[in-house]
């Protein structure tokens, strides 16, 4: 399976906007996990079973929750049984369909 999601902490008492610090935590959760994953502006995306992923995004989830009181995280899933690869399968597939398609 794949699931992007985006975690920020909400509340924070430093007065400021930015959550990089409190994204950074998360992140490096993910990439320790030595899950497959990839990272931009707007989401982390991690591959593998069902457990594993939900258990790195529940820990960058508690660790983006020591940043502020409130915690706001989004996901999305493609849960695919018996497919793994597809966190660079799938943009694969995308360019090669864009370079037929010229």
């Amino acid at each position: 399976m794949l699931v992007a999601f985006s975690v920020a902490p909400s509340g924070g008492a430093n007065g400021t906007d930015s959550v990089h610090e409190a994204v950074a935590a998360a992140v490096k959760i993910v990439r320790e996990s030595g899950l497959p994953n990839h990272t931009d502006a707007m989401f982390t995306t991690i591959e593998g079973e069902w457990d594993e992923v939900f258990d790195v995004i529940r820990r960058a989830t508690d660790a983006v929750g020591a940043y502020g009181p409130r915690v706001s995280l989004v996901l999305k899933a493609d849960i695919r049984p018996g497919y793994s690869g597809e966190l660079t399968g799938k943009v694969a597939r995308l360019e090669r369909a864009l370079e037929e398609s010229d």
